[in-house]
């Protein structure tokens, strides 16, 4: 076969069985009803300084 090229009778021959649970991806597992901060010691001036002073470069 060439580059490219594929077995259509693979193709033909695929199931797809969407009432299997066992392989669905969990869409909630990750939620939290945390919280996060951040504190990198800098004000809001002094940032958006940084900024303009990396734009202009």
């Amino acid at each position: 076969m060439g580059f490219g090229s594929y077995d259509e009778s693979e193709q033909e021959n695929q199931q797809l069985d969407m009432n299997d649970g066992d392989d669905a991806v969990d869409a909630d597992g990750g939620a939290h009803d945390g919280s996060v901060e951040f504190d990198n010691g800098a004000s809001n001036d002094e940032l958006l300084d940084r900024l303009q002073d990396i734009k202009d470069h």
